[in-house]
């Protein structure tokens, strides 16, 4: 093989392992448009509005989620769950919790999930999807944000 042959061959061998790199790593929750700061006014000003619009109308208003939400539906959905204190939301990481926004809960549950939640990357911008975050994180009790907080940096630490 010649010289330019196998720097070729290196190069495509590194954007091979780049680009799975980025599979496995997925969409980044502190990309370019920053964290999902719930002490962030604007950010949080911004959120409450997009979930008005957007989320309220299944995790409701008061981010209370539907009734029974725990209990699968018999067409194999689950209720959309509470986004308040009391449910699972804060138990995720930011990354985790934007990549189920914008690419709906299959992309990590997998393409045979079942889900009325739609993916709302074609309709968010990256921004308004941190802003949501943010706003829902907003209204947690300080303990819960604390718990979320440091979930988040123990997924940055297993990120890097």
């Amino acid at each position: 093989m010649t010289r330019s042959g196998i720097t070729m061959l290196a190069a495509a061998a590194v954007a091979a392992a780049a680009g799975g790199w980025w599979l496995l790593a997925g969409p980044r929750a502190d990309g370019p448009a920053g964290p999902a700061d719930p002490d962030d006014t604007e950010l949080v000003s911004l959120g409450a509005r997009v979930y008005a619009q957007a989320c309220a109308s299944c995790h409701g208003s008061a981010l209370e989620g539907q009734a029974d939400w725990r209990v699968r539906r018999p067409d194999g959905t689950m209720p959309a769950p509470p986004h308040d204190a009391s449910g699972h939301s804060w138990h995720h990481d930011d990354a985790t919790l934007f990549t189920i926004t914008k690419h709906g809960p299959a992309a990590l549950a997998g393409a045979g999930y079942r889900s009325d939640m739609p993916a709302f990357g074609g309709t968010l911008s990256d921004t308004e999807i941190r802003a949501t975050l943010a706003y829902i994180k907003s209204t947690w009790p300080a303990e819960v944000r604390e718990k979320q907080a440091q979930i988040n940096r123990q997924a940055k630490g297993q990120n890097r």
